[in-house]
């Protein structure tokens, strides 16, 4: 009994919990495309994605280190993001995020956070390129769509044609925009360099 007390008393502090955000808010991030991009957010359709986003957005994690890249694009698929360009600002939100049920479907223009399995969210996010109901099974829930700047998602510079899994994440999280441009990388990419609440 002790054992069980114990182990859900650490998941408890594995677990993030973060400040409650708006009903309802957007974020427009300004990219080096050039142009912006502008997103729609409704707690009611994933509460804890919301309250993570907004929290990443008032934190500055998107513009921290130089701004985040869209590094991985997979065409007619997603378009992913959510590591910082400053290593110290990934780590600082490697909490985990409890999954959502989700309530929306993953329709074109929407914003899911990425997982590597249930119950791992942390700061990754996409937005679906096209329909792509087939994730909701899966327990991908989304909480945003893109208002305006959708052209700019599906223009999108792709870093690893032929290669679906995009930039090494690994190595963009260890170092950051630091390693990014010092990397093959180098200048096939784009980026998020400012996001602010609206």
């Amino acid at each position: 009994m002790l054992y069980a007390l114990l182990l859900l008393l650490a998941c408890a502090l594995v677990l993030s919990t973060d400040p409650v955000a708006p009903d309802k808010y957007s974020v427009t991030f300004t990219t080096d495309v050039p142009g912006n991009i502008t997103i729609d957010v409704n707690r009611s359709l994933s509460p804890l994605g919301a309250d993570r986003f907004y929290a990443l957005v008032a934190d500055n994690f998107f513009s921290a280190g130089g701004g985040a890249a869209f590094f991985r694009v997979v065409d007619d698929f997603v378009v992913q993001f959510g590591i910082s360009g400053d290593p110290a600002e990934t780590s600082k939100w490697d909490t985990i995020i409890p999954d959502d049920p989700v309530v929306a479907s993953n329709l074109e223009g929407t914003l899911t956070f990425a997982t590597a399995g249930p119950d791992t969210r942390t700061s990754q996010l996409f937005v679906n390129s096209k329909d792509n109901a087939s994730l909701d099974s899966q327990g991908f829930s989304p909480f945003g769509k893109v208002v305006e700047g959708m052209e700019l998602v599906l223009k999108l510079k792709n870093p690893t044609p032929g290669n679906s899994n995009g930039i090494d994440q690994g190595k963009y999280t260890d170092g950051g925009n630091e390693w990014l441009e010092a990397s093959k990388y180098a200048g096939e990419y784009n980026s998020i360099v400012g996001a602010h609440l609206c």
